[in-house]
């Protein structure tokens, strides 16, 4: 299985980049892992932010293959202990899912056409966060989820 990560626009701050980097050379033991960041025109930018969602998801859509696992990472979606998301990711192992692909918005969250045909819709936490930081978190709760399936102690109840 391939899992992947999309995210809108480039990571900017230097230690979540050093951060993302510690956990994704760390998931090479156990998976293929990679991130795709799509880059959004500058006049995107000055438009409201409901059309600049529209241009998001044309942009993941011409990513995204019709056999995709899709994970939209979203403030409204279903909460899972680490424990539970270690599950979750060997049941789509062990299903034969191909590629996993896990995706975090931009700014203003992902389009609704895109939370639509996800095949499930995962938050974080009740808080909320930059679209950038939770890419060092997820790294991380990615980077646990196989650590526990491992049975490693990096992972502690």
């Amino acid at each position: 299985m391939k899992i992947i990560l999309v995210q809108i626009e480039k990571t900017n701050d230097v230690y979540l980049n050093e951060g993302i980097k510690i956990y994704t050379d760390r998931l090479k033991n156990y998976v293929s892992f990679q991130t795709e960041t799509i880059v959004m025109n500058k006049l995107v930018r000055q438009k409201p932010f409901e059309e600049q969602k529209k241009a998001e998801a044309v942009e993941i859509e011409k990513l995204l293959l019709p056999s995709d696992y899709l994970v939209c990472l979203d403030e409204h979606g279903k909460q899972l202990k680490s424990t539970l998301f270690a599950d979750f990711l060997n049941k789509r192992m062990v299903s034969g899912c191909k590629r996993l692909v896990f995706l975090i918005g931009g700014p203003f969250g992902i389009d609704q056409s895109i939370l639509k045909h996800s095949s499930y819709v995962m938050s974080l936490s009740d808080m909320t966060f930059s679209h950038q930081m939770i890419r060092l978190f997820f790294c991380e709760q990615l980077y646990r989820g196989f650590s526990i399936l491992k049975n490693e102690k990096y992972h502690h109840e």
